[in-house]
């Protein structure tokens, strides 16, 4: 029913808070996969200062660096475009943004380019390993240069990227009088003895949440890290609605039961063919409430069980929103959090239509699944580099 894939997976991610009291980052991530080129491209741009301006800064740089670096143009004349559109700070003698690119293929060979960013750190096999860099000097900016670097990772390997606010977290303390910097190396290989397997967004999130923390009253910068994780592919199968014949319901029991991945079905009807046909049962989670959706529940065999089309359109409506999860436990947090944990996600949609949806009193809002099931696979695709397939039955 559904075609595997079995290619590496180029696993990118990123985790941000603004400083305290702004309500935009400074600092902006940009990511684009090729498909064509089995390539992803990653630009992590932070404006000076903060706020309105410095995001207005950052967006510009990272917008221009991630359309020259898909192009053919030279690395240098990439970066000498973007120096002539963003000129030096006339008070304090610096650029305007800065910027570190990322450009991967799915067989490992990377390109980095940084300006003005901290370091980038390169982890193999759970350590870090120093590696040479180019410095380029750009004949036009005789007080601007930029290193270059060429990297061929391995499975496992990790890029880990930031801001400043994560490299000067800390600044002043006693333990750390000029800010984090190299403990952020110290953080990442602990949290790899821990869990070697750990993914992109949840490494982010960690060092982001660590940086606020050694702030101590917030955020005293935006604060940003993005990961770049090359593994074998995490993979998703969530199931919804019932299929059009019911002759398949043992073939879509079957296709959950043997899938080599997590497993999600949304769908009360979906979940109770299925709970049918493999003769098991299903159990509520009460602890698992959101406003306006139905609990979670559980199945052996299957890691999560939700309400159908309000789920997945309240799951549509956030990820678009590009709100990011936090740690809640409530079933569309539980989603999102699976389909930002996979590589590459399969969806399985039923096509029989469900009669509880044609009743006139149904919210306005209640859309097909098939539509909501693209909205979701769209911004998985475009924003968070995944692979998605669609299948309906």
């Amino acid at each position: 029913m559904i075609e595997l894939q079995e290619n590496n997976f180029i696993e990118v991610d990123h985790y941000y808070t603004a400083k305290t009291g702004q309500y935009v980052s400074g600092d902006i991530f940009l990511s684009r996969k090729i498909k064509e080129e089995d390539r992803v491209i990653s630009v992590l741009s932070d404006g000076l200062g903060s706020g309105i301006k410095a995001s207005v800064l950052a967006t510009l740089t990272a917008t221009m660096a991630l359309k020259y670096t898909s192009s053919s143009i030279d690395i240098r004349s990439s970066a000498e475009i973007i120096m002539d559109t963003l000129p030096i700070c006339s008070v304090r003698k610096i650029s305007y943004s800065t910027f570190t690119i990322v450009d991967i293929d799915r067989y490992g060979k990377t390109r980095i380019i940084e300006h003005g960013n901290p370091p980038y750190i390169f982890i193999n096999s759970g350590k870090e390993v120093t590696v040479e860099k180019q410095v380029i000097e750009l004949p036009k900016w005789s007080d601007r240069r930029i290193q270059y670097s060429e990297i061929d990772i391995q499975l496992s390997d990790r890029i880990i990227f930031f801001s400043d606010g994560v490299s000067q977290a800390g600044m002043g303390n006693r333990g750390t009088p000029a800010g984090w910097g190299s403990g952020v190396t110290a953080h990442v290989e602990q949290c790899l003895r821990v869990n070697r397997e750990m993914s992109a967004s949840s490494m982010a999130r960690s060092i982001v949440k660590r940086a606020v923390q050694m702030d101590g009253k917030g955020a005293l910068d935006d604060i940003t890290c993005a990961v770049i994780y090359l593994r074998r592919p995490r993979q998703l199968l969530v199931v919804t609605g019932p299929p059009y014949s019911n002759e398949s319901d043992m073939g879509l029991a079957k296709v959950i039961d043997n899938f080599p991945g997590r497993t999600v079905i949304c769908g009360g009807t979906t979940s109770n063919i299925v709970a049918r046909e493999l003769d098991r049962e299903i159990k509520t989670d009460v602890g698992s409430n959101c406003s306006g959706i139905p609990p979670a529940a559980h199945m052996d065999g299957v890691d999560l069980i939700t309400e159908g089309t309000l789920t997945l359109g309240r799951v549509a409506a956030t990820i678009e929103k590009e709100i990011i999860p936090q740690d809640n436990r409530d079933p569309v947090s539980l989603l999102l959090e699976m389909f930002l944990d996979s590589d590459v996600v399969y969806f399985v949609v039923g096509t029989r239509i469900n009669d509880a949806h044609q009743a006139p009193n149904m919210p306005m809002e209640m859309d097909l699944r098939r539509n909501i099931v693209r909205r979701i696979a769209d911004q998985l695709e475009r924003v968070h580099c995944k692979e998605t397939h669609i299948k309906y039955i």
